[in-house]
């Protein structure tokens, strides 16, 4: 009855340790199954079928959960650990700085140019109702289309080559356009 107990006890301190209570009963059910395949009690296959799983996923949560060890094992520097939000504040107040950099700058180059009288340039803007003007396709163009088109037939003997379906619709298409 001493052993029960004492069995018993050391599970209970195991869990705590491991802080299972934390752990959703699948993740528990995963992790046995993991150990239980690592200890030799199981095959894969079944761990697989016992979770509800193909071999394949089974393999890649046992390659997770060795993963996980693995980076546990992993010694680490002693104190603190370094974060990357000391350096996030910093590149921030560094972006600022710099933006306000710019925009005094643009301040002196605005006054600079009123004093030796040039204009300053001006943006190009477009009109909110005019459209840009269709651009022509340039020859080479024309000519990998046409070179798309192409089936590769080959006439009989004597025989007048055949057109492809589509090379009317890129002849009428280009039928406005010198021949290149």
């Amino acid at each position: 009855m001493k052993d029960h107990t004492k069995s018993t006890t050391r599970l209970k301190l195991l869990g705590q340790q491991l802080e299972l209570a934390q752990l959703d009963a699948p993740s528990r059910k995963q992790a046995a199954a993991v150990l239980e395949v690592l200890a030799g009690l199981r095959t894969p296959q079944q761990a697989a079928t016992a979770l509800g799983l193909s071999r394949p996923a089974y393999f890649h949560t046992e390659t997770r959960a060795l993963r996980g060890l693995i980076l546990a094992c992993c010694t680490q520097a002693p104190g603190r650990q370094p974060t990357l939000a000391p350096q996030l504040r910093q590149a921030q107040a560094k972006i600022a700085e710099l933006q306000r950099q710019v925009g005094r700058y643009q301040a002196l180059l605005r006054t600079a140019q009123r004093h030796v009288g040039l204009a300053p340039a001006a943006e190009a803007k477009s009109d909110p109702g005019t459209r840009r003007k269709a651009k022509k396709p340039s020859v080479r163009a024309i000519r990998a289309i046409q070179a798309l088109n192409q089936v590769a037939v080959v006439p009989a003997p004597g025989a007048p080559p055949a057109l492809p379906a589509t090379a009317g619709t890129a002849s009428a298409a280009t039928s406005g356009l010198a021949p290149g």
